[in-house]
């Protein structure tokens, strides 16, 4: 009969969390938040549907382990190597500034530096599921701001390796001093051993069994890899959860690892969603009542000051100041390692100060809440990013040549204005250059506008979604606008403010993905161009003509590619 109590609160609980989540994504409000709030509604301290304290933990755990092994397994050598600015540089700054100054705080309100550093611990880190998620809902993981995010989100998940393994050396209760360094060590070496393994054993591993062409094999294989390791690194008292980070980087080091994520993310995504209920389920809101004042300034000092270290540091890394805004409001959260550390530390020490018991249930709330309000946030920061942008004064600071400097706005006519400098745009500027056909190129990267002006080219920093940028760069006596930049979203904005200036511009815009074009068209683009349908007909072209076909023939298919996807777009 406990089976069958156990399998009916799991119905409960995905029952309502499917629905609130449905509900809630009416109003743009991805999935997670939905979860959360179901699981706050169902939890021991609301209306009590799901009152097993030890089965909420248990599930909570389970659904942790599984998402750590996702996020380990989405990890891989080539994507470090092509965030490694935003890793090494932006993910030290903002985790090195972060703890610093929470270790500050802490000490002034009456704890000691190992407390004030497990707290800085337990602040620094954001949310990297919540963010991806929607990063991913928004279809921005390639945007400038999508990359940086990663970019601290990576680094951030590899830091939860040291902090781990730091919490005995900083709770330090045994009065021997050797043994948190041997415990250190053995932790130590059982990582390294992890790793080594990644790349010796475990590429050989999968092979032997992915030549026998067994899927149900191969999903075994890997389950055994993930929970294996997992349990081998908690007997030398690194937590599961951490465990299974590690078991997916393992699995992420080897060729098979895009077969493993398509055979488990189902496996993820509903244990997933079952962390994110169980993390709302563990919030008792009578803490919103005895100790509002202390939540809610948690809550602020967790939002309001991440929020302003990411923002820094984008600005120290001479990044945008849009992309530098809507990073900071979509990292400005604590994160699922929060509840990590906790559980790891208890019993330790560390949270015990000034005030007592109530600090770490505030905390919790404070965290909980931070998660819930980071999808409106995320909603919210292409707003706000495009009002500060336009900041004459916070623009100057970047120290480069930007379109409201009187003297080097560009005084043009019949030219092609140039927004985003990518691929494409550079393709297209070299085009136009040999052509002798006018152009202006805006860019929010101050580097590459920086580079473009030493070499005498018409280059300027400025939101091409501002009115007034867009006048200075005289869209007036413009004869065609392109938007070539990796936002949708704000290349809509930018159609609607073009649109709104000259009516009658012809405006090009390049997209990423087929899905988007309609949007785009609707918003007032007389053109738009998607790379996926241009890759596609590229694969066909060249699959085609490795088979001998005449060039007429497959002249004939990409017209008939291009009319149906006119077709689909109502143009």
């Amino acid at each position: 009969m406990e089976q069958l109590t156990i399998l009916g609160d799991l119905l409960l609980i995905f029952a309502i969390g499917v629905g609130v989540a449905l509900a809630l994504r009416r109003f743009g409000v991805p999935p997670i938040a939905g979860f959360i709030v179901a699981g706050i509604a169902v939890g021991p301290e609301s209306l009590g549907l799901v009152d097993d304290v030890h089965e909420i933990e248990v599930l909570a755990e389970i659904g942790v382990v599984l998402l750590l092994f996702g996020v380990g397994l989405e990890l891989s050598l080539d994507k470090v190597k092509r965030l490694w600015k935003p890793i090494l540089l932006g993910g030290t700054l903002q985790m090195g500034i972060t703890i610093g100054i929470a270790t500050w705080i802490a000490i002034g309100f009456g704890f000691d530096s190992r407390q004030g550093i497990f707290i800085g611990f337990l602040v620094a880190v954001s949310s990297t599921v919540i963010v991806l998620r929607g990063l991913e809902f928004r279809r921005e993981i390639d945007a400038p701001h999508g990359r940086f995010a990663l970019g601290i989100l990576v680094f951030q998940d590899l830091c939860v390796v040291p902090m781990m393994l730091a919490i005995p050396l900083l709770a330090d209760n045994s009065g021997d001093g050797w043994e948190p360094a041997i415990a250190l060590g053995k932790a130590a070496a059982v990582v390294a051993g992890v790793l080594v393994a990644s790349r010796v054993l475990v590429p050989r591993l999968l092979h032997h069994v992915a030549s026998t062409r067994q899927r149900d094999l191969f999903v075994l294989v890997v389950l055994l890899i993930s929970v294996g390791t997992a349990y081998l690194v908690s007997l030398v008292g690194v937590s599961l959860a951490l465990g299974a980070f590690l078991a997916g980087l393992v699995v992420a080091g080897s060729d098979y690892r895009h077969q493993a994520m398509a055979d488990l993310i189902p496996f993820r995504e509903v244990l997933a969603s079952l962390f994110f209920i169980s993390v709302g389920m563990l919030l008792d809101p009578a803490v919103l009542v005895e100790e509002p004042l202390l939540v809610f300034a948690l809550l602020g000092v967790i939002v309001v000051g991440k929020f302003g270290i990411v923002l820094a540091v984008g600005l120290l890394l001479r990044l945008p100041l849009r992309v530098s805004l809507i990073t900071g409001m979509s990292l400005a959260q604590a994160g699922e390692f929060l509840f990590v550390l906790l559980k790891a530390a208890q019993g330790q020490g560390l949270m015990e100060g000034p005030f007592g018991g109530n600090l770490m249930d505030s905390l919790m709330g404070a965290a909980i809440l931070s998660m819930l309000v980071t999808p409106l946030l995320m909603y919210l920061s292409p707003n706000v990013a495009a009002g500060l942008s336009r900041v004459s004064v916070l623009q100057r600071l970047l120290g480069i040549r930007t379109v409201d400097d009187p003297d080097s706005a560009p005084q043009l006519s019949d030219h092609v204005i140039i927004a985003g400098f990518g691929v494409a745009g550079e393709a297209l500027v070299d085009a136009l250059r040999k052509q002798k056909i006018p152009y202006a190129i805006v860019d929010l990267n101050a580097e590459t506008i920086r580079l473009l002006d030493m070499q005498g080219e018409p280059a300027f920093f400025g939101d091409v979604t501002s009115v007034e940028v867009l006048e200075r760069l005289g869209i007036h006596r413009a004869k065609q606008m392109v938007v070539a930049i990796n936002d949708p979203g704000a290349a809509k904005r930018a159609i609607d403010t073009a649109r709104e200036i000259v009516p009658e511009l012809p405006l090009l815009v390049r997209v990423g993905y087929v899905g988007e074009v309609e949007a785009l068209l609707e918003a007032g683009a007389t053109n738009v161009v998607a790379s996926e349908y241009e890759s596609a007909v590229e694969i066909v072209s060249l699959v085609l003509a490795a088979h001998g076909v005449a060039t007429s023939a497959i002249n004939s298919q990409v017209e008939q590619m291009h009319n149906g996807c006119r077709a689909r777009n109502g143009r």
